[in-house]
């Protein structure tokens, strides 16, 4: 990777830690985890910002396929490397750790990496970057409920079915034919490890989702009859 891209890693991880000691400086009352939830919103919201302003043509969001990364795409994938750099140290000093949560960021910065290292396919790893993220902020409005103390509220079941519908909406729809792209065009052979890898991964959550709204939607219904 060139300096240039290296800089704007490294000023990413330093803006995203000083961004996590505002919020915890501006709310000492929030835990931890909703403080760097936060800034994961934060991070979803200046993502697909960026992810949206480096697609060439909306007509064909992933064209130019198997091509040299643009200069706003290469930006683009430097940000997401700081934050995720950053999150995975962050995580480390969770209460409640998720080691799955961290070899999710590793493998995340190795293929983002390939992609800086490679200089290519910009296109389709800034349109993978739009899809995993355009669910982030449904994600953590329902741990921020919970934070706030709303449990089993229609509001919570509300937020529940709307992150399991974008999730669901961008992981099984978009997510296979950009895994379909990336595979049927001559990529590095890592990108294309990546990109299956990531596709079997949102598979198995994509279950999980949908197991966890279908038991909260017979829980609240068996509620309603009972009363």
């Amino acid at each position: 990777m060139e300096g240039d891209v290296l800089e704007v890693v490294g000023v990413g991880v330093i803006c995203w830690t000083i961004l996590f000691f505002i919020i915890r400086k501006a709310f000492p009352r929030i835990s931890f985890e909703l403080s760097n939830r936060l800034v994961s919103s934060a991070h979803a919201f200046v993502a697909i910002s960026l992810a949206s302003a480096s697609v060439e043509s909306w007509s064909c969001p992933v064209c130019p396929v198997a091509s040299e990364s643009s200069p706003k795409q290469m930006q683009t994938l430097a940000v997401t490397v700081g934050y995720l750099v950053y999150d995975s140290v962050c995580s480390l000093f969770e209460k409640q750790g998720k080691p799955d949560m961290l070899i999710h960021h590793i493998v995340s910065i190795v293929g983002l990496g390939a992609g800086l290292f490679y200089r290519r396919c910009g296109s389709e790893m800034v349109a993978a970057l739009w899809i995993t993220e355009v669910s982030s902020p449904f994600l953590h409005t329902r741990e921020l409920l919970k934070e706030l103390g709303i449990r089993d509220t229609w509001l919570n079941l509300a937020a529940d079915i709307a992150f399991a519908i974008i999730f669901t909406s961008a992981r099984m729809i978009a997510g296979p034919y950009l895994t379909y792209v990336a595979l049927s065009t001559p990529n590095p052979f890592l990108i294309k490890a990546m990109a299956l890898g990531l596709q079997l991964v949102s598979i198995f959550w994509v279950y999980r989702i949908l197991r966890m709204v279908k038991l909260k939607l017979d829980k609240r219904f068996s509620k309603s009859k009972r009363h």
